[in-house]
């Protein structure tokens, strides 16, 4: 019997491949001789490096860059020197993860470090980029990146604007006389999972400003720059930017992925589905076996056992899923396409006890599922 075990983690509680590793240990007990594979994967958020990881082999890279304002920090990233790809996270270097609470102002902050990580990729001789761009604390539209790249953003004087949110309104022309030479011979693909527009009532401003750290008054004037900054993009790059699903993740930056970087949007499991060979590993499996913290409504909005669940559907391969927690009832959880189901919450004492013994529950559900298919 093949199973597969692709689950995401679980937060503050198991990886990934703590998760396969407690799954096979339970299944062995009951099912010695089950032929078992191990696929953890990850949607894009927190921890999808580690994933990444798993499968090219990298080496974790160190460089000091510009966080979002403009002060220096050391900020990682994964390069494979065999693959000659790197995985950046756009947080490392411009996210809020870096910032105190109190900090947060997007209207002043910067993608520039998120360039300066892409530029040390590029010279370390990556030819493939995977981009995530969750977790921002910027709403610049990419242009602090794009600096970083050799791009100049000009103001009506022919002065260098200041790479901020707040100087967005101020562009008037782009300079591309300048822009880094080994940029063209790289292929990004950009993981990002919001479909919002650049700018307008579910733009990148109005939805993410306030817990960005910013007024109502400064949305305004952020929403405004990202729309006239927009005709500058339109006038250069004959691109309609709200014609583009995505154009205002993480503050713009999925326009400027594919306007500065020529980028592909796409669905953060779904890159990483690829990089797994996911589609192919699966091949003549009886079960797969998925996980994640919770299994709720957010589930179904391009996570990882969505993806799992495509892939399985698509190969008539049944699926199980082991979550720390199940908001649905059965029959529902049915109709998404998951056979069999369990949570950590049904057998543990409370949720203490599940996030501290989460390997040793998933351990026990995995032998009672086995023992049900044996």
């Amino acid at each position: 019997m093949k199973i597969v075990l692709a689950p995401d983690k679980f937060k503050n509680s198991l990886t990934g491949l703590q998760f396969c590793n407690a799954v096979e240990a339970g299944i062995k007990t009951i099912l010695p001789n089950a032929d078992i594979l191990k696929l953890p994967l990850a949607d894009g958020g927190d921890g999808t490096i580690d994933v990444v990881n798993f499968y090219l082999k990298g080496t974790i890279i160190k460089v000091i860059v510009n966080n979002p304002f403009f002060q220096p920090i050391e900020a990682s990233y994964l390069y494979s020197e065999n693959f000659k790809m790197a995985f950046v996270e756009m947080a490392e270097a411009s996210g809020l993860k870096l910032l105190k609470p109190e900090q947060f102002d997007c209207k002043n902050a910067t993608t520039l470090g998120t360039g300066e990580m892409i530029l040390d990729a590029i010279n370390k001789g990556a030819t493939k980029i995977i981009l995530g761009i969750g977790g921002s604390a910027t709403n610049d539209c990419g242009i602090g990146m794009a600096v970083a790249l050799g791009y100049r953003f000009l103001d009506k004087n022919r002065e260098e604007v200041k790479p901020v949110g707040a100087n967005l309104f101020k562009i008037v022309s782009i300079d591309l006389a300048k822009v880094y030479h080994k940029l063209k011979n790289v292929k990004f693909d950009i993981a990002c999972d919001v479909t919002n527009p650049l700018y307008g009532d579910n733009g990148a401003a109005n939805v993410y400003g306030a817990q960005k750290g910013v007024s109502k008054e400064a949305i305004k004037l952020l929403d405004k720059g990202l729309e006239d900054f927009s005709e500058i993009i339109k006038n250069i790059f004959d691109v309609d930017v709200q014609l583009v699903k995505g154009a205002g993740a993480a503050g713009g930056m999925g326009i400027a992925s594919k306007i500065f970087l020529n980028g592909s949007l796409k669905s953060g499991i779904e890159l990483v589905k690829n990089l797994a060979d996911f589609d192919v590993q699966i091949k003549g499996a009886d079960w797969i076996i998925t996980g994640e913290g919770k299994l709720d409504s957010q589930t179904l909005s391009g996570k990882t056992i969505q993806g799992v669940i495509a892939s399985a559907k698509a190969k008539n391969i049944k699926v199980a899923a082991f979550c720390g927690a199940i908001d649905f009832d059965k029959n529902y959880i049915n109709k998404l396409g998951i056979d069999y189901s369990d949570a950590v919450l049904k057998h543990s004492k409370n949720l203490d006890d599940a996030m501290q013994n989460g390997y040793d529950y998933v351990k026990i559900m995995a032998a009672k599922f086995a023992e049900i298919i044996s």
